[in-house]
């Protein structure tokens, strides 16, 4: 997968490229702007290695198999447009933790729990995935809009990882059997890709918007996309989506992968 996203934002990029560009003359001296307020409810999946401290050693969890409830989300967009240029930025910041008791996903230092032993552990996620980009609109038509982009992603996140074992715990060193560790994470990434919209329907008012793209700098990949289905009002858009970021750091980062994955 990690493959054909790469080949498919380069491919619709070319075929931007090489489409003829049609501009609105009419409103190409007008600024026009969209805002977006939406409700996202993701997963997410990280594979995070706590650093060690006071003495004891480093652990790690895979986050998919603790993380249950979102405490607090929020979500939102703004467009400016004038003529074929355009720019956008995009915030969403996420609050999401739970607890798990008679877990045996925990691993302490570089070996997983002993036979017999367990752990309650305790997991909360927060942070913030920024992007900011510039557009231009490479195709205009009534009902197919399709715009190339170039811009930035920020991340900056924070995982805490809380925990206490049970059972046979003999084996593991007293320091060990109960912990708290934390591990946190910012970067910067450059992203190319696509966004637009197509029309169908009575009036073109329904309506498929898309959105991908891809990126590195200070992790190694990180790419975004979304797809769904909308209406448009007299007063505005509706739109049901499903959208998905990943990440894929360099080696040596505490967080390993990263991904958020919801309607």
């Amino acid at each position: 997968m990690q493959a054909l996203i790469p080949r498919t934002v380069l491919a619709l990029c070319a075929a931007a490229i090489l489409a003829p560009a049609e501009a609105d003359a009419q409103a190409a001296d007008e600024w026009k702007f969209t805002a977006s307020v939406y409700g996202y409810l993701p997963t997410i999946s990280s594979k995070v290695t706590f650093p060690s401290t006071g003495g004891g050693s480093s652990a790690s969890i895979d986050a998919r198999t603790i993380l249950e409830h979102l405490k607090f989300t929020f979500m939102g967009s703004l467009e400016a447009r004038k003529g074929p240029w355009g720019g956008f930025t995009d915030v969403l910041y996420v609050d999401m933790g739970a607890s798990k008791s008679g877990s045996r996903d925990l691993s302490i230092g570089n070996a997983g729990l002993p036979a017999g032993t367990s752990a309650r552990v305790d997991l909360d996620v927060k942070g913030w995935v920024w992007t900011l980009g510039g557009t231009y609109r490479a195709v205009s038509q009534p009902a197919y809009a399709l715009d190339v982009l170039g811009g930035a992603r920020m991340l900056d996140m924070k995982q805490t990882l809380r925990w206490n074992l049970a059972g046979n715990i003999g084996s593991v060193p007293v320091i060990d059997q109960s912990g708290s560790r934390a591990a946190e994470l910012q970067n910067w990434d450059a992203i190319v890709g696509v966004k637009g919209r197509a029309a169908f329907g009575d009036s073109n008012r329904w309506f498929v918007p898309y959105y991908l793209d891809i990126g590195t700098g200070e992790s190694r990949l990180t790419w975004q996309a979304l797809a769904g289905v909308g209406y448009s009002f007299g007063w505005g858009d509706v739109v049901g989506a499903w959208r998905y970021v990943g990440y894929e750091m360099k080696s040596g980062k505490a967080v390993e992968r990263l991904n958020f994955n919801g309607p």
